[in-house]
C-alpha cells in the first residue's frame, strides 16, 4: 500500500542513452545523454520497535481468544497507537487467523492494511461522541442527571445496560461513562429525536435525526475518511435510516448500528484528547534524497506535519469535562476497565466497548448468528496527551452472555510497551530531530522481498 500511494517518489528515473552507428548501422559508442535518478527514500512514521512487540501481543491474545469455546467466528484483531497531536502512526497491526492452501493449517498472517479497509461496529467505545453530541445539541449539559432504566418503546422489548436490567439508578453524564451506561445514551439520543423517554411511548423519528447524530459524529472522524496517505480507505456501512426506525437510533447512539474502522476509532479518540481537534493521519514522516553513503539518511526533501482537518463544535470545557469521564473509567470504582488499569505507573484515560452484533463475515454459512465484537479507545498521559490507542477485537464469541477483557489487556500492554520504549529511547539519548542521522540495523532478521512468482 505504502509503495502504490508514493510509487511516483520511489520509482526514480531512468537512464537515457544514445547509439552511435556507423554507417553499416553498427553500433560504435553509447553515450549518456542523461545519467537518470534513484528514487527518493521515505522514512515512515511507525516505531519499528514498538510496531513488533504491539504484533506480538495482539497475535498472543488472538490465538488465547480462539482457544475458547464460542470463538469459531473469531479470525482477527487489531490495534492502532498514534500521536494525538501530529497524526503520526507509532504502530498500526492487524492479525488474521487463515488456513494455509498447501498445509491445511491454521497459520497467524499479517493484516494490517485491515484497520482502514473494514470496518465494524465499536460498541460502547463511542459514548463520548454521542455525549459530546447530546451538549452541542443542546438536550443535555455537564453534570445533567438522568435515571437508568429498562427502556420500553411501543411493539418492542425492553432495552437496558449491562450493570442494570431492572431497576432505576440515578447517573450523571461522568458516572454514564464510567459505568458505560446504555440508557444514558439511548436517552440522549430521544431528546435530539424531540420526543423525551416515558414508558411504551412510540418513537418515531424525525427526518433530521439521524443526520444531526451522524454529522457530529463526523467531526471526530467516525464514519468517513480520516486522509490517511495509503490507498484504498473505507468510510464503513451506514445503517438504512427512516422514521419508523427510532430503535436504531438508540443502537446508533451506543455503538451498534453504524460500522467504523480501527482507524477512525484512532482517530476519534486523538480528537478528544487533543482538545478538539481531528488530525488526518499519515504512515510517511519525511522524504528524503537516496543517502550517499548508505550509513546515514539522506538531504530532507519534505517533512509530512499536522494536518487538521476540521475542529469540533464543542467548547474546550465539554471536551475536558469528558476527558474526566474518561479517566474514571480506569480509575472510579465502577469503571469498566479498572481492574487493567487503575494501578498503572501513568495516567490515562478510554473507554470499552462491547457491541452485540449479527455476523457477516467471510463464513457465509453463518450469517445472522449473534455475536459480540469487543473494542477499546484511549490516550495517554492523561494531562498532557501523547499517544492515543484504539482496539478491536470482531466477532470475538458466540457466547453473549460472555464478560472478557481481551480488549483491556491488550491497550493496557501496548501502552507499557510504549512508555517502556520512550524511557529506553531517553537513556540512549535517540531523538526524532531532522539533524544528519545514523541508519539503524534492523531489528529484526525477517526480510521482505518482491514475490517471485509475479
Amino acid at each position: 500500500y505504502i509503495e502504490a500511494q508514493y510509487e511516483d517518489l520511489l520509482q526514480g528515473q531512468k537512464s537515457v542513452v544514445k547509439n552511435i552507428t556507423n554507417k553499416k548501422g553498427q553500433v560504435v559508442d553509447t553515450v549518456t545523454t542523461y545519467e537518470g535518478e534513484p528514487g527518493k527514500d521515505l522514512r515512515l512514521t511507525l516505531d519499528s520497535e514498538l510496531q513488533l512487540e504491539t504484533e506480538k501481543i495482539v497475535e498472543r491474545e488472538l490465538l488465547k481468544l480462539k482457544s475458547q469455546g464460542g470463538s469459531y467466528l473469531l479470525d482477527r484483531a487489531f490495534l492502532v497507537m498514534m500521536d494525538p497531536n501530529t497524526g503520526d502512526i507509532l504502530a498500526n497491526v492487524g492479525k488474521k487467523i487463515e488456513k494455509n492452501p498447501e498445509t491445511g493449517k491454521y497459520e497467524v498472517v499479517d493484516y494490517s492494511y485491515g484497520t482502514f479497509t473494514t470496518a465494524y461496529e465499536a460498541g460502547s467505545a463511542v459514548k463520548a461522541a454521542t455525549l459530546l453530541t447530546g451538549y452541542n445539541q443542546g438536550v443535555v449539559s455537564m453534570g445533567t442527571p438522568m435515571g437508568d432504566e429498562p427502556i420500553v418503546l411501543a411493539g418492542t422489548k425492553a432495552k437496558t445496560s449491562i450493570f442494570n436490567r431492572s431497576g432505576y439508578i440515578t447517573l450523571n453524564d461522568l458516572t454514564a461513562l464510567e459505568r458505560s451506561s446504555n440508557v444514558y445514551m439511548f436517552k440522549i439520543a430521544m431528546l435530539i429525536n424531540g420526543t423525551p423517554y416515558s414508558y411504551g411511548m412510540p418513537l418515531r423519528l424525525k427526518d433530521d435525526t439521524f443526520p444531526k447524530m451522524r454529522n457530529n459524529y463526523a467531526q471526530f472522524g467516525l464514519g468517513v475518511k480520516t486522509g490517511i496517505d495509503l490507498p484504498n480507505e473505507f468510510s464503513g456501512v451506514q445503517g438504512p435510516s427512516g422514521p419508523t426506525m427510532g430503535g436504531k437510533t438508540l443502537d446508533l447512539a451506543i455503538g451498534q448500528y453504524d460500522t467504523y474502522t480501527p482507524l477512525q476509532l484512532v482517530q476519534y479518540i486523538s480528537t478528544i484528547a487533543n482538545g478538539g481537534y481531528r488530525i488526518q493521519p499519515h504512515i510517511v514522516k519525511e522524504v528524503r534524497e537516496p543517502s550517499n553513503d548508505g550509513q546515514h539518511l539522506g538531504q530532507l526533501v519534505t517533512e509530512i506535519g499536522p494536518t487538521i482537518l476540521n475542529r469540533i463544535d464543542n467548547p474546550t470545557e465539554e471536551i475536558d469535562y469528558v476527558k474526566k469521564g474518561l479517566r474514571r473509567v480506569y480509575t472510579g470504582s465502577q469503571g469498566t476497565a479498572r481492574a487493567q488499569f487503575a494501578n498503572a505507573p501513568y495516567t490515562a484515560a478510554g473507554k470499552t466497548g462491547t457491541a452485540q452484533v449479527v455476523y457477516y463475515g467471510p463464513l457465509r454459512q453463518y450469517y445472522g448468528t449473534d455475536t459480540l465484537t469487543f473494542t477499546h479507545v484511549g490516550f495517554a498521559p492523561y494531562e498532557n496527551p501523547e499517544i492515543a490507542y484504539a482496539v478491536v477485537i470482531p466477532w470475538a464469541t458466540t457466547n453473549t452472555g460472555a464478560h472478557l477483557t481481551n480488549n483491556n489487556v491488550i491497550a493496557r500492554e501496548a501502552l507499557d510497551k510504549y512508555f517502556e520504549l520512550k524511557a529506553k529511547y531517553q537513556a540512549e539519548k535517540m531523538t526524532d530531530s531532522n539533524v544528519k542521522q545514523p541508519i539503524l540495523p534492523a531489528i529484526s532478521k525477517d526480510k521482505i522481498g518482491e514475490d517471485e512468482q509475479k
